[in-house]
């Protein structure tokens, strides 16, 4: 059922004292989740990488975990994953098994599709909903939602409530919450500021200059 298959082993030693052993050898530190206790595993974390770079889902790619003893054949979603601040190598995985006819939430990206009307008139696009929580089968899983603002003029905004879900999926988000926004740009304003303090300046040295004037005149009464 899994879209990848990726090849792990139960460890049976945990702390920090093992698990830095193990990425001293090459190996991966993970844990899986599931309907029963923990179980800590080891894998080899360039497979896992490799996984990622061929599959558009990321996190929310389907895998079906290889090997022998209690976990071989279980299907997993990523639940979470470690990595090293600087090296940004993967330090740490968290596994949780899934079943096939159950729904699951997931998050996945919006991906905005065309360019709004109001674009071309000078508006500025504000992606305000950037990721989505779905519910759906593992089948079901989305590596997308792609919104249409094409058709948004300026000012104008795209909700949640406006959009085409992907097939057998659903949200419990509010369907009032904002997904795109064409702003209207504030370069007219600004200019507007501008050119006002620009002519209180010019007014400013005008009375500069009178107050010369005046002064050449008394000079030239007194002599």
């Amino acid at each position: 059922m899994g879209d990848f298959s990726l090849a792990v082993e139960i460890r049976e030693g945990t702390g920090k004292g093992v698990t830095r052993k193990l990425r001293a050898a090459g190996r991966l530190p993970a844990v899986l989740y599931g309907r029963s206790a923990a179980v800590s595993l080891t894998l080899d974390p360039a497979e896992l990488e490799n996984v990622f770079s061929q599959s558009e889902a990321g996190v929310n790619t389907l895998i079906d975990l290889a090997g022998a003893g209690e976990v071989a054949g279980r299907i997993v979603l990523v639940k979470e994953l470690q990595r090293h601040p600087v090296r940004g190598t993967l330090v740490h995985a968290d596994f949780f098994e899934i079943s096939a006819d159950e729904k699951i939430s997931v998050t996945v990206p919006i991906h905005l599709i065309g360019t709004p009307e109001g674009v071309k008139l000078g508006g500025i696009v504000e992606h305000t909903m950037r990721e989505i929580e779905l519910e759906c089968l593992p089948q079901s899983i989305p590596d997308s939602v792609n919104v249409d603002v094409s058709h948004l003029e300026l000012d104008t905004a795209i909700h949640l409530s406006d959009i085409t879900l992907p097939a057998d999926t659903t949200t419990t988000l509010d369907g009032t919450l904002s997904v795109a926004h064409v702003a209207i740009p504030r370069i007219e304003e600004e200019e507007v500021a501008e050119v006002v303090e620009g002519e209180e300046g010019e007014g400013e040295a005008a009375a500069g200059d009178g107050d010369k004037a005046e002064a050449g005149d008394k000079d030239e009464k007194s002599e």
